[in-house]
C-alpha cells in the first residue's frame, strides 16, 4: 500500500508560483511513474504532468507546457510540481498519484494510489 500526502497548495495571484510536493511513503517508490492531475469545480480531473520512474521521460499538457515542471526525488520519496507563470484558469484541487508501471502513462486509470489533494487558488 503506497500513501500520498500533498502539500504546499494555496492562495496566489496571477503570474506568480507555487511548488507543489507529493510525499510517498513505501520503498517501492522509485519504481513507480509518478503523476499530476488537476479537478476544477464542475470538470473532468485532467492530467497535468507526468514523470517514469528515473525521470528521464516526462509529459506535459498543452496548457501548462513552459509554464509547469514535474520533477522527482527518489531518494526522498517524493515529487515536486513546479508552477510557474499561474492563470486563473488553473484553478483547481491538484493530486498526484503513483502508478505501479515504471513507464510514464497519462491514463487516470493506470494510476492505483492517489493523494487527498491540494487547492490552488489563482487570483485575477
Amino acid at each position: 500500500q503506497v500513501q500520498l500526502v500533498e502539500s504546499g497548495g494555496g492562495l496566489v495571484q496571477a503570474g506568480g508560483s507555487l511548488r507543489l510536493s507529493c510525499a510517498a511513503s513505501g520503498r517501492a517508490f522509485s519504481s513507480y511513474a509518478m503523476g499530476w492531475f488537476r479537478q476544477a469545480p464542475g470538470k473532468e480531473r485532467e492530467t497535468v504532468a507526468a514523470i517514469n520512474w528515473t525521470g528521464s521521460n516526462l509529459y506535459y499538457d498543452n496548457s501548462v507546457k513552459g509554464r509547469f515542471t514535474i520533477s522527482r526525488d527518489n531518494t526522498k520519496n517524493t515529487v515536486y510540481l513546479q508552477m510557474n507563470s499561474l492563470k486563473p484558469d488553473d484553478t483547481a484541487v491538484y493530486y498526484c498519484a503513483a502508478s505501479i508501471q515504471s513507464g510514464m502513462t497519462v491514463r487516470t486509470l493506470s494510476y492505483n494510489y492517489w493523494g487527498q489533494g491540494t487547492q490552488v487558488t489563482v487570483s485575477s
